[in-house]
């Protein structure tokens, strides 16, 4: 079942590099009480990803941050060590993106945005898509009908839905 506006997020165990090495992030304590972005990709430095999607959230993050956004978080069906050299690579690391990995897809399948493209060599990965949640309720959905698009999951376009 693909998630709709209006639901709760379900709770997730994402991975992003810490000062240690690979450490855990409950989703759930990034959602309560606040307003948050997050946007999807299927793969960290694959084409459309790296040169639209997080560059478009790069460019409006002051929008952003200006209509109340309190973070804006990239989630990828990738290990943590991929998301912060893709993070330092793109630049979203120095804008403030919080850049998690979704490693076993377990949130994605979730939320019912995996796909598997085998000719790419892409398995349970994300859909590309862009959210708005409040205090862990999904309040603005825009999802990509192909994931090689970047169109109304882009920064701008999310920034035009709120």
């Amino acid at each position: 079942m693909t998630i709709s506006v209006g639901d709760n997020l379900p709770d997730a165990a994402l991975a992003q590099m810490g000062a240690d090495g690979p450490e855990q992030v409950q989703l759930s304590d990034k959602l309560k009480g606040r307003k948050v972005v997050i946007f999807a990709v299927p793969g960290a430095y694959t084409p459309t990803c790296h040169s639209s999607h997080v560059p478009s959230f790069i460019r409006t993050k002051a929008q952003f941050d200006a209509k109340g956004v309190d973070e804006i978080i990239c989630i990828s069906v990738n290990d943590p060590f991929v998301m912060q050299n893709w993070g330092e690579a793109t630049g979203a690391t120095a804008a403030g993106i919080t850049m998690l990995g979704d490693a076993e897809a377990a949130f994605t399948k979730a939320i019912g945005m995996d796909f598997t493209a085998p000719p790419a060599g892409l398995i349970d990965r994300s859909l590309r898509y862009a959210m708005v949640v409040e205090d862990g309720t999904l309040t603005v959905m825009q999802a990509e009908e192909n994931p090689g698009v970047c169109g109304v999951s882009g920064g701008e376009a999310l920034l035009e839905a709120l």
